[in-house]
């Protein structure tokens, strides 16, 4: 029996749970798996029903979170290490940033022959000011050197880690995609889509624009209330912005909307407005199948989850061209904004609001289900095992 220690950041919603979810269920039957994690953030949304669904119980640390605390993360340390000493695993695999520091320093400090960090995304640019992404960069070289294989959830991601951050050599690197169970957002969206308007009060003659992902600063949600204010000038067609999630940021971006002139709503009894906030929806693929185009204007990314579900559902995207978007948006299924400029986003918006129909039709035709398939939960599954038992035999 091959046991796996797998730790995650937190169980928020968002690929690495999804990843580490499929991972624990789905290894072949040589592998004992123990899943543990922290707690998401107040205004993030619980992912603990994805993980329960596949009938598994993971370990909560409550320490364990986004956010730097000291005490609480070395209290997390603490506990990881003791998790380790008892059960003792051939293999510790950590998921994202805080994981991965606590995880895998536990694990040098136990000496498990086997350690593997998955990078879903990076802080390395956008997030803290230069001297603590300095020493966040030096932590994770310093990690790197112990860690015996990093995954790179796509080559642009593993050509950044590389080459600009010089975090290890290339032969360190593994390029494994996100794996996920795709092919529930292309069924049933005729139905699911009529649902979904209803629920919300969307009229068929409104365009829908989703935009999925925390109120946070990094998603630079400003960029895309600015888009819109300019996209309001260039077409008289109706549409408006469905923000799904939650965050911190919440009320300074609706202040912002205000603003810049333009209205907002909550809830489906107001009518359509600019931007509508519906908070987090746990039936994702009821909302795209509702939505017409999906938006990201984020400043950093890894592998955005967002982009693939749009396109598994049959939806244009516009996007910035940040992390791996390029790897895994089609050039037919939407549009990349290679500056951030609010005139560029609004231009992009307003070519796929002119074309938004035949483009999805042509994605639902030749695009939803190479992504489905590219991205499914059992290419993951195959290429961790073949990485793991390469890396264990290594290690003997």
């Amino acid at each position: 029996m091959i046991k796996v220690l797998r730790i995650i950041n937190r169980f928020n919603l968002g690929g690495p749970t999804h990843n580490a979810a499929y991972l624990t269920k789905y290894l072949p039957s040589e592998y004992q798996t123990m899943l543990i994690g922290g707690v998401p953030e107040s205004h993030e949304a619980d992912s603990l029903h994805i993980v329960k669904s596949l009938g598994i119980e993971p370990v909560i640390i409550p320490e364990m979170s986004r956010s730097i605390n000291p005490i609480n993360d070395l209290n997390a340390f603490y506990k990881i290490r003791k998790i380790i000493r008892q059960f003792k695993p051939d293999i510790v695999h950590t998921h994202a940033s805080k994981a991965g520091l606590l995880g895998r320093l536990a694990a040098i400090q136990e000496n498990t022959p086997v350690i593997v960090h998955t990078f879903h995304g990076h802080v390395f640019h956008s997030y803290f000011n230069p001297l603590i992404t300095k020493t966040i960069i030096n932590i994770e070289r310093y990690l790197a050197r112990k860690t015996s294989a990093i995954i790179a959830i796509s080559e642009l991601q593993k050509r950044e880690l590389v080459n600009d951050f010089k975090i290890a050599p290339e032969n360190k690197f593994e390029v494994i995609p996100l794996g996920l169970n795709l092919s529930k957002f292309s069924e049933n969206k005729e139905q699911k889509r009529k649902q979904f308007r209803s629920e919300y009060n969307i009229p068929e003659n409104v365009i829908a624009i989703g935009c999925v992902g925390r109120l946070v600063s990094i998603k630079n949600h400003h960029l895309l209330i600015d888009a819109v204010k300019i996209l309001k000038t260039l077409t008289s067609q109706k549409f408006e912005v469905i923000i799904i999630g939650d965050g911190k940021m919440k009320t300074e971006l609706q202040n912002y909307i205000t603003q810049n002139n333009m209205t907002y709503r909550e809830n489906a009894h107001q009518s359509p407005s600019d931007f509508y906030f519906t908070s987090w929806i746990k039936d994702m693929p009821l909302a795209y199948a509702g939505l017409d185009i999906v938006a990201l204007s984020s400043k950093n990314e890894g592998t955005p989850v967002s982009l693939l579900e749009a396109q598994a559902a049959g939806k244009c995207v516009v996007s910035t061209n940040v992390g791996g978007v390029k790897d895994i948006l089609f050039s037919e299924a939407g549009i990349i904004v290679n500056d951030f400029t609010p005139q560029s986003f609004a231009n992009a918006l307003l070519k796929l609001l002119e074309n938004y129909t035949s483009i999805n039709s042509f994605i639902e035709k030749n695009i939803s289900q190479k992504v489905i398939e590219k991205y499914s939960y059992q290419n993951l599954v195959q290429n961790v095992d073949k990485l793991y038992k390469r890396l264990l035999v290594k290690s003997e």
